[in-house]
């Protein structure tokens, strides 16, 4: 089934009528984009107001369900505790940006350039989103590179890598990795029989106490690591290290909550609005 134009007329009108008709419809779509640029930039500045530092700070705790093997609480002062928090302010601020040079600096007539905007403002906001739900590819993602040092945290940690704690973002929370780490196997020179090369060329005591001992040692099973990232071998300051334990616990932040369910409605309308855009003009998402 289609549909004519009656009375018919030229195809060259008929082509010029679909051209003032899509130039009309841009230019109505335009005027409305405009209109909602601001509810755009509120939604924004919500987020932004969220992750603003504000003394005291949010309190939250960090303790394991049911079990003993964490407790403690960690307080959150806007971007502070998260190093994935700075870079996501970061885009939220070029987002803003954004919708200020389409509002202002910009053509706002100009179809062209706001769908470029707006392909740009979808971008970056995918990217906020990231960060959001967090990972090893995300800013502060990989606790063997962004590990706590003494200008971010009062723990004391041994010289030796031994303990690793990582604080990072889920969609909704703040989660607390602490790792035990143990020196590589391959860290060690080898013999030729395979073995590690002792460090000392004395014999082992054979004293009662050193005897059981030894004899513990080699009789007590091994436990065998069960985490996901038992096989893999990491540079953490500067050494070779395995990591022998890993326990997670999250503490859920309200603020976080809030922010990334106003991140997903204002990428949700921003996707809308490209969609619409793309459809009048002709271009691909």
């Amino acid at each position: 089934m289609s549909a004519q134009v009656w009375p018919p007329i030229s195809h060259e009108r008929l082509i010029k009528e679909e051209e003032d008709s899509l130039a009309a419809e841009l230019e109505w779509l335009l005027e409305a984009l405009q209109e909602a640029l601001p509810s755009l930039k509120s939604g924004l500045e919500e987020c932004l107001a969220l992750l603003t530092p504000q003394e005291p700070g949010t309190t939250l705790a960090l303790s394991t369900h049911r079990s003993e093997t964490i407790k403690g609480f960690v307080t959150r002062v806007g971007t502070r505790i998260v190093k994935g928090l700075s870079a996501l302010l970061t885009f939220l601020n070029q987002a803003l940006d954004i919708i200020d040079i389409s509002t202002w600096t910009g053509d706002p007539k100009n179809g062209s350039f706001i769908s470029g905007q707006l392909r740009l403002l979808g971008d970056i906001i995918n990217e906020a989103k990231a960060i959001m739900k967090g990972g090893e590819e995300v800013v502060g993602g990989k606790w063997w590179e962004d590990d706590f040092n003494g200008d971010e945290t009062d723990l004391n940690l041994p010289p030796f890598p031994t303990l690793s704690p990582h604080i990072t973002l889920t969609p909704s929370s703040l989660l607390l990795t602490i790792r035990t780490l143990v020196p590589s196997p391959s860290a060690s020179a080898p013999s030729t029989n395979g073995t590690s090369t002792p460090s000392s060329t004395s014999g082992p005591s054979l004293t009662g106490l050193s005897l059981r001992t030894r004899l513990t040692q080699i009789l007590a099973p091994i436990p065998v690591p069960t985490h996901d990232e038992a096989d893999r071998t990491f540079l953490y300051r500067g050494a070779e290290v395995k990591v022998r334990d890993k326990v997670r616990v999250e503490a859920q932040d309200p603020s976080l909550m809030a922010v990334g369910a106003k991140l997903s409605a204002v990428g949700r309308e921003v996707e809308g609005w490209r969609g619409r855009m793309a459809i009048v003009m002709g271009e691909e998402m």
